[in-house]
């Protein structure tokens, strides 16, 4: 029987329309198409001019990090395609050579001209899939199966060497699982006749589109203080003027034996950003054109013992994936698994400045800034 009452107070409710009376709250995803994946906006407006971007995460998270301690040296690699899936291949990139930066593996020459060529042709391929989703954000159809003719022909290339056409799981401690195909060199050049001969198509479809400059020009605007106090990297920071290529900063494998140019716009805006993409795509190819003839003969792995370990204490790798800095940290104990893994995810940082990036605009601008950040959402959760 009870002897006295307990009066539980009940939570203010928060009234979206406190305030001037004008303001609106609404969801945008997480299961909504714009969103490229399940990514949560809270967008608070005022009308249709935005005041406050909220992302809300972890709708995606696999605790990816955490599964990676408990994996083998050779084994965790794989964990990451699963992070960033546009950009796999360079992701098991950067897990191999943190791992033989602390075994101190010597990758062959062959090896290493393989794991460049692979990375440049998966960020052709990741930009290719951006480029037709942004212009489809932006209402334009088209766009997107031209830019999956391409792609198609890149995903067959892997898959005739790799096996797979998005995961690939290619990249090992000391270099590369198989060998190349025997047609993978000549595939490889036909693919740079047909690139050649299409890339200008883009131009004419988007780049020079009036509507599509008009929706992009001064729209997300972020300059370069904001990009590097956001810790932007990747085509992000690269649209505002920051110098950041991984690739040319901090050269690994055979890419300071190559020559082109890091690509930097300094207008800041979503034009700038998208610019420094379909510059990318032209750049991608000149390095692979340098190597692709030149290949050595050789291993394509380094002997390794069945089971890895690293010595104890703390390594760390960086690489530039199609989307920015992707850095790997282990720390080892001395054991066959990783004590702590961490890795640093450039869509995390790149996300971050978007409430800063949209705050004054239109609602219709949200969807024209977020699609040059080129978000895969589990990069990001992870």
């Amino acid at each position: 029987m009870y002897t006295e009452t307990q009066i539980v107070e009940r939570p203010a409710v928060i009234d979206p329309f406190e305030g001037d009376g004008e303001n609106l709250v609404i969801n945008i995803g997480p299961q909504h198409p714009a969103t490229h994946g399940v990514l949560h906006l809270v967008v608070t407006l005022n009308g249709e001019t935005i005041k406050k971007v909220e992302p809300h995460l972890g709708y995606i998270h696999r605790s990816i990090e955490k599964m990676c301690e408990s994996l083998s040296y050779r084994q965790f690699i794989y964990v990451t395609s699963r992070m960033d899936y546009l950009s796999a291949h360079i992701n098991n990139h950067a897990c191999a050579m943190t791992v033989e930066k602390g075994m101190q593996i010597e990758v062959p020459a062959r090896a290493q001209y393989i794991r460049v060529i692979m990375d440049e042709l998966t960020r052709i391929a990741s930009h290719e899939l951006w480029w037709g989703a942004m212009a489809m954000d932006l209402g334009a159809f088209t766009p997107f199966f031209y830019a999956f003719r391409e792609r198609e022909t890149i995903n067959d290339i892997m898959e005739q060497t790799c096996g797979a056409r998005l995961t690939m799981n290619y990249m090992v401690p000391g270099g590369v699982m198989a060998d190349l195909h025997p047609t993978f060199q000549q595939k490889v050049k036909d693919f740079i006749t047909l690139f050649k001969s299409n890339i200008d198509e883009y131009d004419e479809l988007v780049t020079g589109n009036i509507i599509f400059q008009s929706r992009t020009k001064g729209v997300g605007y972020l300059s370069k203080e904001d990009a590097i106090s956001y810790g932007c990297t990747g085509p992000v920071g690269r649209g505002s003027g920051v110098s950041c290529d991984i690739r040319k900063i901090y050269p690994y494998e055979v890419y300071n034996q190559v020559q082109f140019d890091e690509m930097l716009e300094t207008g800041g805006d979503s034009f700038s950003r998208y610019q420094v993409r379909v510059k990318e795509l032209r750049e991608s190819i000149k390095i692979i054109e340098q190597l692709i003839d030149n290949v050595p003969a050789g291993d394509y792995l380094a002997k390794t013992k069945a089971v890895l370990k690293l010595p104890k204490g703390e390594f760390y790798t960086r690489v530039e994936t199609a989307r920015g800095e992707l850095g790997v940290y282990i720390v080892s104990e001395g054991g066959t698994t990783p004590y702590r893994i961490k890795f640093r995810s450039p869509g995390f940082s790149n996300l971050s400045a978007l409430d800063h990036m949209v705050r004054g605009s239109k609602i219709g601008d949200l969807m024209a800034t977020m699609g040059t950040l080129d978000l895969v959402i589990p990069d990001i959760d992870r």
